[in-house]
């Protein structure tokens, strides 16, 4: 299930949208530049809850690392498609958020949704040593936020069945309800997974 556009026209030019995919872009360039030093870079970066909960391991960081990892990690990405599948949803549902918010409001609205996925992260994880990163919060409280402004929009969406693509307009609300039903089984089957289930 790919969302290819909704059936909504912005009204006016979405200049943060674009800025936060560029932004998002620009910081992936800088991941690929790491080379060897990827990891350390992941780690200094990225939201690491066992840096907050464990004193043997915050140490390690100062104040100032320990505060920007509770943005910058948003802005990371584990791949290619990772960014990809990010900036696409944000391309197609930020816009229009943006457009009923006004710019400010938007971005602070992105802000803050990033950051409350990773405070739930780190609230529910608490003395784990893996790294989160990635815009999939941010983007999640986004395409929320779609859904509440905007339920009876349509989204166009490609639908392959065996190989043969056909194409649909879906109501937004069926959309996204699909979306987060499949953003909970992935998140459980991972959980499962990492519990040897």
């Amino acid at each position: 299930m790919l969302p290819i556009r909704d059936t909504l026209r912005s009204q006016n030019h979405p200049v943060v949208n674009w800025t936060l995919i560029g932004l998002n872009v620009l910081v992936f360039l800088i991941e690929l530049l790491q080379g060897r030093h990827l990891e350390p870079f992941i780690y200094t970066y990225g939201l690491v809850p066992a840096r907050y909960s464990l004193p043997e391991i915050a140490i390690h960081f100062t104040f100032g690392q320990q505060l920007l990892a509770l943005f910058s990690f948003m802005f990371l990405h584990g791949g290619f498609w990772h960014l990809i599948g990010n900036m696409w949803s944000l391309y197609i549902f930020g816009d229009n958020v943006e457009d009923r918010l006004g710019h400010f409001r938007y971005l602070l609205f992105y802000l803050l949704c990033g950051w409350g996925s990773g405070l739930a992260h780190l609230v529910l994880n608490w003395q784990s040593a893996m790294p989160t990163i990635g815009a999939s919060g941010a983007i999640a409280g986004i395409m929320g936020g779609y859904f509440i402004l905007y339920p009876k929009s349509k989204i166009l969406t490609l639908i392959p069945i065996f190989i043969i693509p056909f194409f649909f307009e879906i109501p937004a609300f069926v959309f996204l309800g699909l979306w987060f039903l499949m953003q909970f089984i992935s998140a459980a089957g991972a959980t499962a997974h990492s519990s040897g289930i």
